[in-house]
C-alpha cells in the first residue's frame, strides 16, 4: 500500500475530523514533509482535502479515487486469496497482470487501474479506456480445466458484471454474446479472457480476465467513432465517486461465487435471461464475410445456436456476430 492510500484511509475513517499533521506522521512513521506530499498528490487527483493551521488535514467530500480503503468498505467477504492492486495508469491491466502470471503470481491476484494506455478487446481491437471515465480490472485465476470449460469463465464474469451494474445503477442490463454488457442497445462493459495452457496437462496453466466498465461519459464524450454504439452505466448528472468502488468489489464478489462452483454452471440462467441476441437477425462474421443467421437461444454450453437463411444450424463456441439493421435484406 502506497502512502497516498495509507493517509487517505486515516482521513476517511476520521469521518470528517481534522487530523494533524503530526498524527499523521506518527501514525505512519513518516516525516511532516512526506505526509504533506502524500496530500498534495491525493489533491491533484481531485481529493477535496482542506488544510487548516493548527488543526490539520480533514476530508471534505467524497473522493473519486480508486483506493484499497474505499474498496474494502463494499466487500461482505474476503477470500483469503484475493490481493488487490490499484494503479493510476497502466497500458493494460491484462497485459500487466499476464507478466505477473508468468513470474508466478498466484490465484487471486487483483490489478485495478484508473486508465489504460493501450486497453485491448478481442480481435486485438483498441478499448478506450480514459482517465475518469472508467474502470478497468483483471483477475488472476488457475482454474482447474481444459479449453471447453474456459468459455464459463467468460460467461461467468459477463453475468457478475451484469448483476452488479443492475444493484448498484438500476436498469436491466443485456449481455450480447459472448462478452459485452449492454445498457439500453449500446456497449457499457467489455469482457477479454487470456489464457494460457500447459501442453503436458493440456489443461489452463492460467487465465486472466480483464473487465472494463464505462462507468460515466468521458470529458468531451465518446469519439465521433465510438459515440452510436457505446454508453455508460452513469451520466454525468447522476455519477456518484463511490460507485466507482462499490462496483469493483461487487464484481469480484459476484464472479468469485460462480467461480468457485464453475463446473455447475450457477450463471446459466442469469446468462440466458439478458441474452441481448435470442431473437434476432444477426450477421455471423468471418473474416471479410457476413452471414445473415437468427439467433435462436443460448444452450448449455453457452453456445450460440443460430439457424442461417438455408435452414442449417449451427452451434457457435466462439466468433464474432452484429445485429442485423432493421429494414435491411
Amino acid at each position: 500500500m502506497t502512502t497516498r492510500d495509507e493517509v487517505l484511509g486515516i482521513l476517511m475513517r476520521s469521518q470528517g475530523r481534522y487530523v494533524s499533521g503530526e498524527e499523521l506522521a506518527r501514525r505512519l512513521s513518516l516525516s511532516r514533509n512526506a505526509v504533506w506530499r502524500a496530500v498534495k498528490s491525493l489533491r491533484d487527483e481531485g481529493c477535496s482535502i482542506d488544510a487548516a493551521t493548527r488543526r490539520g488535514y480533514c476530508l471534505t467530500g467524497t473522493p473519486d479515487l480508486l483506493s484499497p480503503q474505499a474498496l474494502e468498505k463494499h466487500f461482505s467477504r474476503r477470500a483469503p486469496c484475493w490481493d488487490v492492486e490499484i494503479r493510476k495508469t497502466v497500458t493494460s491491466t491484462n497485459t500487466v497482470l499476464k507478466e505477473m502470471a508468468e513470474g508466478g503470481a498466484p490465484e487471486g491476484k487483483i490489478l485495478v487501474a484508473a486508465e489504460q494506455t493501450a486497453g485491448k478487446g478481442r480481435m486485438n481491437r483498441r478499448f478506450y479506456s480514459p482517465a475518469g471515465s472508467g474502470v478497468y480490472m483483471s483477475l488472476l485465476l488457475r482454474p482447474s480445466c481444459g479449453s471447453a470449460e474456459s468459455l464459463y469463465i467468460t460467461t461467468a464474469a459477463a453475468v457478475a458484471v451484469a448483476e452488479a451494474v443492475e444493484s448498484v445503477a438500476g436498469g436491466e442490463a443485456r449481455i450480447k454474446w459472448v462478452n459485452d454488457v449492454y445498457l439500453c442497445g449500446k456497449k457499457a462493459c467489455g469482457i477479454l479472457t487470456e489464457a494460457a495452457f500447459d501442453m503436458e496437462t493440456k489443461r489452463l496453466a492460467y487465465a486472466v480476465l480483464g473487465i472494463g466498465v464505462n462507468m460515466r461519459p468521458p470529458a468531451g464524450g465518446f469519439p465521433d467513432e465510438l459515440e452510436p454504439i457505446v454508453t455508460s452505466v452513469f451520466g454525468e448528472a447522476d455519477y456518484d465517486p463511490e460507485k466507482r468502488n462499490r462496483i469493483v468489489a461487487e464484481i469480484v464478489e459476484r464472479f468469485w461465487r460462480f467461480y468457485e462452483n464453475l463446473g455447475e454452471k450457477p450463471f446459466l440462467k442469469g446468462y440466458r435471461d439478458r441474452s441481448f441476441l435470442t431473437g434476432k437477425d444477426i450477421y455471423v462474421v468471418s473474416g471479410a464475410e457476413r452471414r445473415p443467421a437468427r439467433a435462436l437461444e443460448i444452450d448449455d454450453e453457452f453456445r450460440l445456436h443460430v439457424r442461417y437463411e438455408d435452414g442449417a444450424d449451427e452451434y457457435l463456441q466462439s466468433g464474432e456476430v452484429s445485429v442485423k439493421p432493421r429494414g435491411t435484406a
